[in-house]
Formats: C-alpha cells, structure tokens, sequence
C-alpha cells in the first residue's frame, strides 16, 4: 500500500493517508485515499481549465476623460 501525509478535516491535522485495495485496477495510483487515523476517506483528482485569451487586435485602451 501506497501512503501519504495530507491535511485530514476530521483529524484536523497532518495525518497518514493510505491507498485501500482498489477493485477498479489503479493499484497504488488509486484516486482514493483513507485516514489511517480516523477512516476518513478523500478522492484526489486533477481537472483542467481552459484559460481565456483576449482575441488578436482587441487591446485594452485607456479611458478618455472629458476635457
């Protein structure tokens, strides 16, 4: 079993994490970790978003101001 330190909420405090035997076939890449503290269980998981760019040509412009 794989094992990690991270921040459990029940605890409330630094504690180990392991990887539970996982029946979906990650072995120790299992998004799925459990507290051996307290049982508590997390799922570790990454997502990407696209950043928005502003479109070619269309510069910011300062603001003109009234005379």
């Amino acid at each position: 079993m794989s094992h990690r330190e991270l921040y459990c909420d029940v605890c409330e405090g630094v504690a180990l994490f392991e990887v539970p035997p996982c029946v979906d076939g990650h072995g120790i890449d299992c998004p799925e970790l459990i507290c051996t503290g307290c049982g508590a269980a997390v799922v570790i998981t990454t997502f990407m978003v696209p950043v928005a760019r502003p479109a070619e040509g269309r510069r910011h412009r300062p603001a003109r101001r009234a005379a």
